[in-house]
């Protein structure tokens, strides 16, 4: 019996070269030259004993599959689309290396990175790629293992798991609220605030107009004040006295703990019904590095209480 060639790559060349219809494309995108594919191509055909393209010379060397290539072409494509599923999963599945996770710019800044060190500390040989983005990113294109978004929950062909609720309500600093009168809601209206463009009604999320009606005050009118696209830029900004901020209660936990924000009209509750969400493929559920990410998320969520200084 004739010793099959090195196959692994002799596949990888022959389905490159079905896709792009000649040895140079696939040359370029597996990194090797043109006359190396054409050398793994003719070995795959030798061993096999028969050819996979018609072959004609104008210029350069263009190709087209063979019948017989082209009814094998859809489960050599399977195959070799589970193989690198499966060592994707071997490379994954120790408890060490790196693990991918992804989050939003403003979740990542206020609330992930300030706990991360406990999760470091008691997982010391699994070291953390932090990726952030607003939008949901494709996983298995980026390499993302697990990630923390926001939403309702219903993200196809991903597993999510609910971590937190929360609830709205508008937040100041200190010196802001000494420096203008806030005893109800419609005392904003002549307030400055801040207002977060990175948020929209349409996607869900709670903006200063549903807030007012949720206060009594239907029509607040326009208000004044500055816009930022980025959550963890507004609420900076009202630290540093720009203006109320309408926050998020997870965002803003440890700026109220610290006293560097204050709550305003804390017995008025606004939920959102947007919630925070671990989120993964399903076909690395028990993959020990995500379970153990996944545990120590979830038991930091546990531990979210409403805190922090209110106006008094």
């Amino acid at each position: 019996m004739k010793k099959p060639p090195a196959y692994l790559n002799a596949l990888r060349a022959f389905e490159a070269s079905a896709r792009h219809g000649s040895f140079s494309g696939a040359a370029s995108e597996l990194g090797v030259t043109p006359a190396a594919v054409g050398q793994m191509v003719r070995g795959l055909e030798d061993w096999l004993g028969l050819p996979l393209f018609h072959r004609s010379q104008i210029g350069t060397t263009r190709i087209s599959l063979t019948d017989a290539a082209q009814s094998a072409l859809p489960d050599i494509r399977a195959g070799l689309d589970r193989l690198s599923l499966g060592l994707e999963r071997l490379r994954a599945s120790t408890t060490t290396g790196i693990l991918t996770v992804t989050a939003s710019p403003a979740f990542a800044a206020k609330w992930l990175l300030p706990r991360l060190e406990g999760f470091q500390d008691a997982c010391p040989d699994i070291d953390i790629r932090l990726e952030t983005s607003l939008g949901l990113t494709d996983y298995a294109a980026r390499g993302i293992d697990i990630g923390i978004r926001y939403g309702e929950g219903n993200w196809p062909g991903l597993t999510a798991e609910l971590l937190m609720g929360e609830e709205v309500f508008p937040v100041c600093s200190p010196a802001f609220l000494a420096a203008h009168t806030l005893n109800a809601p419609a005392d904003l209206v002549n307030a400055p605030v801040v207002h977060d463009h990175s948020v929209a009604a349409g996607l869900g999320f709670v903006t200063w107009e549903a807030w007012f009606s949720a206060a009594g005050v239907p029509d607040p009118g326009g208000l004044r004040g500055l816009a930022i696209d980025n959550s963890a830029a507004v609420l900076q900004a009202a630290i540093e006295g720009r203006g109320a901020a309408l926050a998020r209660s997870i965002l803003t936990r440890d700026d109220l703990s610290s006293g560097g924000l204050t709550r305003l009209f804390p017995d008025l509750h606004v939920p959102s019904r947007l919630s925070y969400f671990i989120v993964w493929r399903p076909e690395y559920s028990g993959l020990p590095k995500l379970v153990a990410f996944r545990d120590w998320l979830r038991k930091e969520a546990a531990n979210e209480q409403p805190t922090g200084p209110t106006p008094g």
